[in-house]
């Protein structure tokens, strides 16, 4: 089982930044896929914002490359999403998840099939004005 407990976020300008973190606690060993997914409204699909894989290799969606970066901090069991150059198309429920998957590379694969996530947290709202 892994927790998974978000903070940050709130609300900003257009130009703006904000940082996001996750404390991971339960299992976090082993090939462990973490990542930040948005819902923009409830109902729609969740996107994919950005995925670590356990090699600590990353991926993006296309909206958010070059603005957001997906970090974590193994020490602090702490996973974080660095938002610059906010948007009011970025203003969204972001959420933080974790998946198993049984090949490292499968968590990039994750990113566009948010269902394969096994563990969410309850997610936290984020809002740009323009």
């Amino acid at each position: 089982q892994v927790q998974l407990a978000e903070s940050g976020g709130g609300s900003a300008e257009s130009g703006g930044s904000l940082r996001l973190a996750c404390k991971i606690s339960g299992r976090t060993s082993g090939n462990l896929c973490m990542g930040w997914f948005r819902q923009a409204r409830r109902g729609n699909e969740r996107e994919g914002v950005a995925v670590l894989a356990g090699d600590g290799s990353t991926s993006y969606a296309d909206s958010v490359k070059g603005r957001f970066t997906i970090s974590r901090n193994n020490a602090q069991n702490t996973l974080y999403l660095q938002m610059n150059s906010l948007g009011p198309d970025d203003t969204a429920m972001y959420f933080c998840a974790a998946g198993m998957p049984v090949l490292v590379d499968g968590c990039h694969n994750y990113r566009t099939h948010y269902h394969a996530m096994d563990y969410w947290g309850k997610g936290l709202r984020v809002t740009v004005s323009a």
